[in-house]
């Protein structure tokens, strides 16, 4: 009897329904695509995060910034040799990123400390090697020198010609310890072309080289590449994830930190909490326990994002959060105002119900049966439109621009071009990222909830304006 009078009701007044229902779809379609946006938003600002860190690296431990730093501009010396213009001479310079390095006994002593699950240590270096020729000038003496009459002494004349010509080729090299392959920035990148490390070649002449930088200089496995003097195999070619590389070659750490005149030092130790959701208390554990280091969590990177990419997140949880709660509340209210409503123009049948022998309750149970049928159909509309609107966003896949650094302090990895090596003012990094909005299975559910919610409350609206009612009043009533 319930089920068939409800869809005869319904059927009978299915405007009244569809309003009711397209109100609730509109402020349920809104949370689903805000939700959407903010975890693409998410994993947006995690893939920029993660050509930093990498993989499973919750945080990093550096040096703290030393006011009273030693770090000096890069010197280059070259000789003049003769009248040769065709030799060519050329040095490199290899650099500590940040010029504030660790001992590498401090690795160690991080992975002893509660709540780390593991440790790794890495040195992150910049080359810069000016390569180029002199050339002498020609002496030319003048037209009167010889002639009678011109004065006696030495000749005169100038010298024409000559300079330099020479190039400035600056890139980045991490060492990185190759007995531990599952933390640190190379985790980020994947091989698409030859080999990684083995944990055999610690202190092996092999590099991996980063796609784009393997492109721009050329490179393919098997080819060799000069550091310092130092020639290196390429062993593989590692394409980043989010698109943008911590460092354009990555060695062995013993190799690096030989080029980098920094035996026994790291720039950064990259650190694994035991519990993800304990790392706040692992970060104030070691920043109690060891002093002079500076601890950084993705979140505290993530607060120095910044660019389209930031902005959009800042709306997506600020005002589309608001905005989407707004916009439900106000469906709530008009879809219990409306069933109110449909309950007063009702008045006259409900007070024959009553009178038949309906008591209060069985026609309260009716209201709200029907409402909870139009917030189920308000749900899978708010659904169909919530999912066509987070499946145009990922279509459409609008890049957002993410800007890193430009500040001090110790930061992850070490990017091309100065990136986030270590203490001391950092070189600001652009990464591009396209936008995505995934819909989860909790948006789903979410969404579910929601139409169930505001089936019930618009239900409670008409159910108390009908239990309300007596029998005697209501059919004195005329519509």
């Amino acid at each position: 009897m319930f089920f068939t009078y409800l869809r005869r009701e319904l059927r009978r007044r299915r405007k009244a329904a569809l309003v009711v229902a397209s109100g609730l779809a509109l402020g349920i379609a809104l949370v689903i695509v805000v939700n959407s946006v903010s975890s693409g938003m998410g994993k947006a600002q995690d893939k920029v995060l993660q050509s930093l860190y990498g993989l499973g690296t919750d945080m990093t431990v550096s040096k703290a910034a030393s006011s009273t730093s030693s770090a000096q501009r890069p010197r280059f010396r070259f000789d003049a040799r003769g009248n040769d213009s065709d030799e060519t001479q050329s040095s490199d310079r290899v650099m500590v990123q940040g010029f504030q390095t660790l001992a590498d006994s401090k690795v160690a002593e991080v992975g002893s400390q509660k709540g780390v699950s593991d440790a790794v240590g890495g040195l992150s270096l910049q080359v810069v090697k000016v390569s180029g020729q002199f050339r002498q000038g020609q002496f030319r003496q003048d037209q009167n020198g010889g002639r009678q009459g011109a004065p006696t002494g030495p000749p005169q004349g100038r010298v024409e010609g000559g300079g330099a010509d020479f190039d400035v080729n600056s890139y980045s090299v991490y060492g990185t310890d190759v007995t531990k392959p599952a933390l640190g920035p190379l985790t980020s990148s994947k091989i698409t072309s030859g080999r990684t490390f083995t944990t055999s070649e610690t202190d092996a002449k092999v590099v991996v080289a980063d796609a784009s930088y393997a492109k721009q200089k050329k490179l393919s496995v098997g080819d060799t590449v000069t550091i310092k003097g130092v020639k290196f195999k390429v062993i593989g070619i590692a394409t980043p994830d989010s698109g943008d590389a911590a460092a354009n070659l990555y060695i062995p750490l013993k190799q690096a930190q030989t080029l980098g005149d920094s035996k026994g030092k790291v720039t950064t130790i990259y650190v694994k909490a035991a519990d993800s959701q304990q790392i706040d208390s692992v970060k104030k554990t070691i920043q109690k326990n060891i002093s002079g280091t500076t601890v950084t969590t993705s979140a505290d990177l993530a607060s120095t994002v910044s660019g389209s990419l930031s902005t959009a997140s800042d709306l997506a949880s600020s005002v589309g959060k608001w905005l989407s709660i707004t916009v439900l509340v106000a469906a709530f209210l008009v879809a219990g105002l409306l069933t109110s409503s449909a309950v007063s123009r009702r008045v006259r049948e409900f007070g024959t119900l009553k009178a038949l022998g309906w008591k209060s309750g069985r026609v309260t149970r009716q209201v709200v049966g029907e409402a909870v049928v139009n917030g189920l159909v308000g749900g899978v509309l708010g659904i169909a439109l919530g999912l066509a609107g987070a499946y145009a966003v990922t279509a459409v896949s609008p890049t957002l621009q993410a800007q890193l650094g430009g500040g001090s302090g110790g930061g992850f990895g070490g990017g091309p071009g100065g990136g986030f090596g270590g203490p001391g003012r950092q070189a600001a990094k652009t990464l591009e990222v396209a936008l995505t909005a995934p819909v989860s299975p909790s948006t789903i559910g979410l969404a579910v909830a929601l139409a169930v919610t505001g089936g019930l409350i618009s239900g409670a609206f008409g159910g108390w304006r009908a239990s309300r009612l007596r029998p005697a009043d209501a059919l004195r009533r005329v519509e």
